[in-house]
């Protein structure tokens, strides 16, 4: 079976304060989800668990991800999660507490 590329959506978040990289992780993925209304399911004959969903999360320092709490922000579907290099790092005024940004790049595939 091929697996074939419906839906790709982008986000962005950001952690202000306490250099969480999966706090902005998700709040990049919510930010994505909030783009998206799919309503293809019924025209292709599927459902919402059909979904294989390719979740890339890009931050600068993508070994600190908690890559199972960045999947359960997606409410369907069998979810993977690439951590990826990326994102931005903005230092604070003292240096000891940067704003952290991350992006997301959600891949919406079924099989067929």
């Amino acid at each position: 079976m091929a697996l074939n590329r419906y839906l790709t959506e982008m986000g962005m978040g950001v952690d202000v304060h306490g250099r969480d990289y999966t706090k902005a992780a998700c709040r990049a993925v919510s930010d994505a989800l909030r783009h998206s209304s799919l309503n293809f399911f019924k025209a292709l004959g599927k459902s919402h668990e059909d979904m294989r969903i390719t979740v890339k999360i890009a931050v600068s320092e993508p070994e600190e991800l908690d890559v199972h709490r960045i999947a359960a922000e997606i409410p369907y579907g069998d979810v993977t999660v690439e951590p990826c290099q990326g994102g931005l790092n903005i230092d604070s005024e003292t240096g000891t507490d940067p704003i952290v940004v991350a992006n997301a790049g959600i891949i919406v595939s079924f099989e067929e």
